[in-house]
């Protein structure tokens, strides 16, 4: 989230030199240093918001969009180019120096993973997206209802998580809602929260793993990962649990995306993008749908019953739908 230098294109680069450990970096310029700051002398992006086309201010539609996240471009305003100009030299001659996040600035991008197929071992570049940053709300209404909508996605992973905990399985929480809390109490500090993930998964599972809003383990093995999603894109949850299988394949574990019923068409439609759909075994088979309203009622009757300590795992297959054939129907 900051600027750090500029650099003058000079043509293409017939340097050949290992860049990647695990792969050769296919297009190279060749170019001239303008400016370049040290990370913690960068200009910050909130410098830019309201004045640049790419960075609207919150009066406008809030956040930065998908120019930053492209390949090399042209800005597609003289100013914009010239006004990022002037913050770099200025930030150059003025060096104002603000903490970064060790753990970010040393973060990497690209991870090895293996998988097998049949004898043969495949090793594959992979890359992890970062948790979605949630988009400032466009007006007091819309802040009203996102927040609605947290708190609600909030409470469907604090009755996730205590249903495991009563069932016996250690908890693991995505590790951006840590913080979050439920009844006052921050959902990462709920007895059976666990702080370290099982150690025989490669570091791209475990990038992976990390961001699932609730799994429930035994021992060193997942039992069951959820997905809940109240109002952020469908799609994004069900990536990280096909990104899950396509990193473990052999991993026998219990998928649930969980929504709204009134969302149930939506999850349906997505699951049948030929990205998920046409996978060797289909995300419509493994992944089940569980509706807010339909988990809820469900574990009312078992608290009020007192059944929790005496259930098996797959009592939620039995309650989830599934838009394939279901696990139990193969």
């Amino acid at each position: 989230m900051r600027w750090v230098g500029a650099l003058e294109v000079q043509g293409r680069s017939r340097d050949r030199s290992d860049i990647w450990e695990f792969d050769a970096f296919p297009e190279r310029l060749a170019v001239k240093p303008l400016v370049v700051l040290a990370p913690e002398h960068g200009v910050p992006m909130q410098e830019l918001e309201g004045k640049v086309v790419f960075y609207r201010s919150a009066a406008d539609r809030p956040g930065y969009n998908g120019f930053l996240r492209m390949s090399p471009n042209r800005f597609k305003r003289d100013a914009d180019a010239q006004l990022i100009m002037k913050l770099l030299r200025s930030a150059h001659d003025h060096p104002e120096k603000r903490p970064v996040d060790p753990k970010k600035l040393a973060r990497r991008p690209f991870y090895k993973a293996e998988s097998k197929r049949g004898r043969d071992t495949i090793t594959t570049v992979v890359s992890i997206p970062d948790p979605e940053e949630i988009a400032r709300p466009d007006s007091p209404a819309i802040e009203i209802e996102r927040a609605v909508s947290t708190t609600r996605h909030t409470e469907i992973q604090h009755l996730l998580l205590a249903l495991g905990r009563d069932m016996g399985f250690d908890l693991w929480v995505a590790r951006n809602d840590r913080s979050k809390a439920w009844n006052g109490v921050a959902l990462g500090n709920l007895e059976g929260i666990i702080t370290v993930l099982p150690t025989q998964f490669n570091e791209a599972t475990n990038r992976t793993i990390e961001l699932i809003d609730v799994l429930w383990l035994k021992g060193n093995s997942i039992v069951a990962a959820f997905e809940v999603e109240s109002t952020t894109s469908v799609y994004s949850g069900l990536l990280r649990m096909s990104d899950l299988l396509a990193l473990q394949p052999n991993l026998a574990i219990d998928l649930f995306l969980v929504a709204p019923e009134e969302r149930k068409e939506k999850v349906e439609s997505e699951l049948l993008r030929p990205t998920f759909k046409l996978r060797e075994k289909p995300l419509a088979v493994t992944c089940g749908f569980l509706s807010f309203e339909v988990l809820t009622e469900k574990l009312r009757g078992i608290r009020e019953l007192g059944l929790a300590s005496s259930l098996k795992p797959d009592f939620l297959r039995k309650t989830a739908e599934f838009f394939g054939d279901g696990p139990d129907d193969e």
